[in-house]
């Protein structure tokens, strides 16, 4: 199956629309990630931060 252009193109509209659902997203996922990296400290303890290199 071949990938096709779609020769329609958005509305100023549905860019904004597209734009903004996009920038939600990123920032549930960056939320995430920052959310995943305080509960691995946290069940790690404030030790792991002070070993040895």
């Amino acid at each position: 199956m071949a990938d096709q252009k779609s020769s329609r193109s958005l509305t100023p509209e549905e860019q904004k629309r597209r734009r903004t659902r996009s920038l939600a997203l990123a920032l549930t996922l960056g939320v995430l990630v920052v959310l995943f990296y305080v509960v691995t400290i946290a069940k790690l303890g404030p030790g792991v931060l002070q070993r040895p290199m």
